[in-house]
């Protein structure tokens, strides 16, 4: 999609130039509220991107992913251009709330209306100056307040290359997702335009591990996606569990959540998760696991309600192959992260 003129927000992006563009949004009250864009363009020709955080005000540690990206050596060498816009939802991130000021999701209000609420004016306004410009999108969220999500990239996994593209991130797990509508996801692949969606952590928290694997992760698709140079592997290649389905289960009485199975860990079909324990009394109540599979999201409060969602698993029947899988992720995360501080002999042109 790139040409000789890139234009964002009336701004011209020269080849080999970094600039930051502030599109304007609706104002909040009298206040100016620019969406803040930092575009990075090669010096030579390629897919044009855009990498996008915080479109939930409380989802944070997209936002930090983008800030150790962009700082990274070798986007010296990036072929094509990237929009990375750190805060999509800013005016829910000044109250740390998931939502707009109007009570809206704008991970529903796409592709949004200039004459609509405050939150399709934002969709409007993100998706015309930004999405539609671009030949792919990745899109980092958190699990919602007081859950929280195993590293795990989320599309649609009939898409070939799509599907390329998530197991090159390199997350634990590729998850087959279906659309929704007035998602970005949805809208954007009406357009042409698909997107990978990592999800990783819990809301209003940082969790390194989450980071970690999303920066080297971004680095990983535009690699396999042909805008930044391969490097010599010290390790063997990680392959994600790949998974086509998932099941929040739902606790089935009121109480406080006392958890046997953590995060990461694999369950088989029957097998106790959990357990609902009454506060004034001596009853409690089991929560099963109603497939063999790996956990992949939970509830982080004890507190629970009958019809709570508590835990999201992954269906995935070979158990001892997924456990094996798991560990490989999880040894040494923190020490084998590059950070790209590249040696020109190290690099495959």
């Amino acid at each position: 999609m790139l040409s000789d003129k890139f234009i964002i927000g009336n701004v011209e992006i020269k080849k080999g130039s970094r600039v930051t563009v502030n599109i304007e949004l609706p104002k909040l009250y009298n206040t100016p509220t620019p969406l803040p864009v930092r575009v990075i363009r090669g010096k030579k020709d390629g897919p044009v991107v855009f990498i996008s955080a915080a479109i939930h005000g409380d989802e944070l540690n997209g936002v930090e992913i983008i800030r150790r990206f962009r700082k990274l050596n070798i986007l010296e060498k990036l072929k094509g251009t990237l929009l990375l816009v750190p805060i999509v939802n800013v005016y829910g991130i000044m109250t740390l709330s998931r939502y707009l000021p109007d009570r809206r999701d704008l991970n529903r209000s796409f592709p949004g209306s200039e004459k609509g609420s405050l939150a399709g004016r934002v969709a409007k306004a993100f998706f015309d100056e930004i999405v539609l410009k671009c030949d792919l999108g990745i899109d980092l969220h958190t699990a919602s307040i007081h859950k929280s999500n195993l590293p795990q990239v989320r599309t649609n996994t009939d898409n070939e290359y799509t599907f390329r593209l998530a197991k090159a991130f390199g997350a634990p797990v590729v998850l087959h997702s279906e659309l929704r509508d007035g998602s970005l996801r949805a809208v954007a692949q009406e357009k042409g335009v698909p997107i990978l969606l990592y999800e990783a952590g819990e809301a209003l928290r940082f969790d390194e591990n989450s980071i970690r694997i999303g920066v080297q992760g971004l680095v990983n698709v535009l690699r396999e996606n042909g805008m930044l140079p391969n490097v010599i592997r010290k390790k063997v290649k990680k392959t994600p569990i790949i998974t086509k389905t998932s099941q929040w289960i739902r606790a089935s009485e009121s109480g406080m959540l006392r958890t046997i199975k953590a995060l990461g860990e694999t369950v088989k079909k029957d097998d106790i998760i959990a357990y609902i324990d009454e506060p004034l009394d001596d009853d409690s109540f089991e929560i099963l696991s109603p497939f063999d599979g790996v956990i992949i999201g939970k509830s982080e409060i004890p507190l629970v309600q009958a019809g709570d969602a508590v835990f999201h698993i992954a269906r995935f029947g070979n158990l001892e192959q997924a456990a094996t899988k798991m560990e490989y992720f999880t040894e040494d995360i923190l020490e084998e992260s590059e950070f790209y501080e590249l040696n020109d002999e190290e690099i495959i042109e």
